[in-house]
Parts: structure tokens; sequence; C-alpha cells
């Protein structure tokens, strides 16, 4: 308990999934936390249940002035941030040859823009006050290719790469910006329905199972918090060791 005492966090895409795990695991270790989403019904729902340490806010990640009115109503309500994951994120399944540009265009916004956005507004306060850590989710689709999940992959790419290039020029302001890559994890994302889950994809792995929201927000915590104080511009990945190869005995 108390990793994260007396620090204030912004969570995207924490109405559900890996957001809202985060959001919960954070406000368990001390911090205070703004839920943020477009998902409004269920971000209030996962604030209230939080408690007076946590408050919801719209987020458009995509939207400039909403991350504006994110940052006022963090600062006033609980004060300068400390912490930010960029936790939102959209799926979209097509060939190259297939893929519509408005789909590809809409999953670089929420995937890449949004996060950008979000180092922008809310970096400027980190910075302007010599302190943060930045916590950027991309995916193992970051770190290697996947066939029909072409614009994902660009989106999550550019992420890895954006992460390093604000680790640079934020670090000297006191502003940490790392890369989470999580594999396959059981979320509304990967599992609309919310039913069982095929196993056969990850009977490969090392850990052969799909991962858990609650095992991601454990990794989102520890680059949240100053134990990892010396940790920037890298990549950190929770995948059941799928980037590591696949057991063909």
């Amino acid at each position: 308990m108390g990793r994260l005492d007396g620090k204030v966090a912004i969570v995207t895409g924490a109405a559900r999934g890996m957001g809202e795990a985060e959001a919960r695991v954070f406000v368990a270790e001390g911090a205070r936390v703004v839920v943020c989403d477009v998902l409004d019904d269920e971000g209030e729902l996962v604030a209230k249940a939080l408690g007076d340490h946590a408050i919801f806010a719209h987020l458009d990640v995509a939207n400039e002035t909403d991350w504006q009115l994110v940052l006022a109503a963090a600062e006033h309500t609980f004060g300068t941030p400390d912490v930010l994951v960029n936790n939102a994120g959209i799926l979209r399944f097509a060939p190259i040859l297939m893929m519509d540009r408005t789909e590809f265009d809409s999953v670089l916004q929420v995937n890449l823009v949004g996060p950008f956005l979000g180092m922008k507004v809310v970096g400027a306060a980190m910075t302007a006050a010599g302190r943060g850590s930045i916590v950027n989710v991309s995916s193992i689709g970051g770190l290697i290719g996947y066939s029909m999940l072409g614009a994902y992959v660009a989106s999550k790419w550019g992420l890895r790469g954006l992460t390093k290039s604000a680790a640079i020029e934020f670090g000297k302001s006191g502003v940490r910006v790392n890369s989470l890559h999580p594999g396959g994890v059981d979320t509304p994302m990967a599992n609309p329905s919310g039913g069982d889950l095929d196993p056969t994809p990850y009977l490969g792995q090392p850990i052969p199972r799909i991962g858990r929201p609650e095992e991601i927000a454990q990794l989102a915590l520890f680059l949240a918090s100053d134990e990892s104080s010396f940790s920037t511009g890298s990549e950190f990945v929770a995948d059941g060791g799928a980037t590591a190869g696949k057991d063909m005995g």
C-alpha cells in the first residue's frame, strides 16, 4: 500500500478494461485519479466506486480542447498531475488492401494522436512542475508485426517512437516517459462478447494463457511510481513471453 501516496494521476480509457484496472490499483496505492473516457456512464460508475479519490472527466483523446478541460479538472480538484497513463486505444481488423482510409485514420487518431495531445497538454504542466511519469500503453504490436492489423500496428510502433522522443525532450525537466507493451489481455476490446476465449493462440507462449487487466495495471503502477525513477524512454513488456518465441515441443 502507498506506492503512489500524494500523487495525482490521469488515466485515459479508464471506464473499463486495462484503464479501469489501472485506476483501481492507483487509488488503492494512494493516488487521486481522474478517470477519463468517452463512455460517460461507465466512467462515472468507476469513479463513483473509487470514492473521494477519483473523479470522472469526459475525454475524446483526439480533441485537444478536451485535454485542456481534463487538465483543468485535475488541477482544480486534486492539483498538478504527477502521472499520465495514455491507455485509450481502438482496434480494427482489415488487410491493408481492403482497409478504408477513414478506418485507418480513426485508429491513428485514438492510438497515436491522442497520446501526442496528452503529452503536449499534460506534459506541459508536468515539465513546469519539474516532475512526472508518463506511461504510454503501446502493445507487442509495437514490437512485432501482425497481419490484418496494419493500422493498429502502425499506431503502436509510432507511439513507441514518440515515447522515446518525449523522454529525451522531457527528461531535463524531471519527467519520465516509458512505453508499456501488453500482449493478449482479456478486455472488452480483445473480447467484446465477454465469453470464454479460445486458449489455442496462447498455448505456445511460455505462460500459456491470456493476460488479465490487473497484471498490466501492476506494471503501470511500477512505471508510475518512484520505484522506476531511473527508467525513461524504454519499453516494458507484459506478454506472457509471446515475443520470446513459440515452444514447438
